[in-house]
């Protein structure tokens, strides 16, 4: 991928250049997810004085699923190192803080478009669009190297429902080519769904509710699944092979084993079993 200002490195999480702020900027509910209430910037009681935290290998063990689920795209260290150069909230001014916390969920709303729009570029059928995906990449690059109130003030619904725009194209010539393509599932309620060894070969199930659903042993080669809600989905022995738009947080939620077939670009959960 050439020509671009950013790459896949710079939007993964790197906590060693972080402040902790998913741990601190983010509100949680005492729930199957996590094991107690947390409003927005009060730190989690297990955050340590270094920024890390305490429990990292037991998480799942202590009830704080959603911790290991949660992925910011780089947001965590491009807030701590670029936009407040730095300064650490703990030491810096309660406004300061303030500010800090507030743009860290704009930021990593940006990111994860600028991931979208990577993998996008990634592609040689997307190859057409290539010159405004670039564009739209330096664009949102751009957006998220704003000063703290520009980036308070920024409309980012309406910049994503520009970007979606540009990776709904890309998505159809990239699966335009798959032979046995499935008809499009685009917002489908699949919850639950008992789709064991289904065919779903370039299928688009951008947004779909996918929560608890049976896909063991599915093909979804090249299927789009931008936003699919895969919460408790069973990947098990599936193929996502060259799967469009999938992220780690997506898979972090679901349920797979060593045999699940992955993209490049994504890695498997540890906590998936490792027994074929």
């Amino acid at each position: 991928m050439q020509d671009q200002t950013v790459g896949r490195a710079d939007l993964r999480g790197d906590c060693e250049r972080c402040f902790g702020l998913c741990c601190v900027a983010l509100p949680f509910a005492a729930s199957a997810d996590f094991a107690l209430d947390k409003p927005a910037g009060k730190p989690c009681p297990n955050l340590r004085a270094d920024h890390r935290c305490g429990i990292h290998a037991e998480l799942r063990q202590k009830g704080f699923n959603g911790c290991t689920v949660y992925d910011c795209f780089g947001a965590g260290q491009k807030v701590s190192q670029v936009t407040f150069g730095g300064a650490d909230w703990r030491t810096g001014s309660r406004e300061d803080a303030r500010r800090m916390f507030h743009v860290f969920p704009v930021v990593r709303q940006l990111h994860e478009l600028l991931w979208y729009i990577a993998e996008a570029l990634d592609l040689d059928a997307a190859r057409p669009l290539h010159a405004e995906l670039r564009r739209a990449l330096d664009r949102t690059d751009a957006l998220t190297r704003q000063t703290p109130d520009e980036l308070a003030e920024l409309d980012v619904p309406a910049h994503r429902q520009e970007v979606n725009a540009l990776l709904l194209r890309t998505s159809e010539l990239a699966r335009a080519g798959i032979r046995g393509r499935k008809k499009d599932r685009r917002g489908a309620d699949l919850m639950g769904a008992r789709l064991k060894g289904a065919d779903l070969r370039g299928a688009s199930l951008r947004g779909a509710y996918l929560i608890a659903a049976d896909l063991a042993g599915a093909d979804l080669r090249g299927a789009d699944l931008i936003g699919a809600d895969l919460r408790d989905a069973d990947l098990t022995d599936a193929d996502l092979t060259g799967a469009i738009f999938l992220t780690q947080p997506q898979l972090n939620a679901a349920r797979g084993s060593a045999g699940t077939r992955l993209p490049g670009s994504v890695t498997r959960p540890v906590h998936w079993t490792t027994r074929l």
